[in-house]
C-alpha cells in the first residue's frame, strides 16, 4: 500500500493530493456556479435558483436568506447591497467560512488533517447568533 503509513493512516503525499483534487473540484463547481449567478439577477424573478425551503415552509426568514442575492451583488461589487441582503453572513459567515477553508488548504498542503470541530461553547455562540438574527431580521422586516 504505496499511500499509506504503519497503521493505515494515509502519507502525508496521499493527503497532499486528496486536497489538491478536492479544492480542484471545488474551484470548478464554484466557478461554473459562479458563472451562472453572474448571469442570473436573484433579485428578478423567474431564474432557475433553488429557494429556501424554511422560508417556503413558514415564510420567514431563515439565518442564511439572502446568501444568493448577496454573493451575486458582491460579485458585482455592490457591497451595501451584499449587506442588506444579509448582514450576519456576510460579516460573520464570509470570513469564517474563508478562515476555516484556508486553515484546511493550508494544512492539506502540507500534508496534514484538518477537521473543524467547534465545541460546546462554539456549537451555542454559532446557534445563538443564528437565531439572533432570525428574529431580527423577521421581526424588524
Amino acid at each position: 500500500m504505496s499511500g499509506e503509513h504503519p497503521m493505515g493512516a494515509p502519507s502525508p503525499a496521499a493527503i497532499r493530493n486528496a486536497t489538491l483534487r478536492r479544492a480542484a473540484v471545488a474551484v470548478g463547481v464554484g466557478a461554473l456556479g459562479a458563472v451562472y449567478l453572474w448571469h442570473t439577477n436573484p433579485h428578478e424573478p423567474g431564474h432557475l435558483l433553488i429557494p429556501c425551503p424554511f422560508r417556503w415552509a413558514t415564510g420567514l426568514l431563515c439565518p442564511a436568506c439572502g446568501g444568493t442575492r448577496m454573493a451575486y451583488d458582491l460579485m458585482h461589487g455592490d457591497l451595501v447591497a451584499a449587506f442588506h441582503d444579509n448582514a450576519v453572513l456576510l460579516v460573520l459567515g464570509v470570513p469564517a467560512a474563508a478562515y476555516m477553508i484556508g486553515r484546511w488548504l493550508y494544512a492539506g498542503l502540507r500534508g496534514r488533517r484538518f477537521r473543524a470541530r467547534l465545541g460546546a461553547r462554539g456549537n451555542a455562540v454559532v446557534l445563538g447568533i443564528a437565531a439572533l438574527w432570525m428574529l431580527v431580521r423577521n421581526l424588524t422586516g
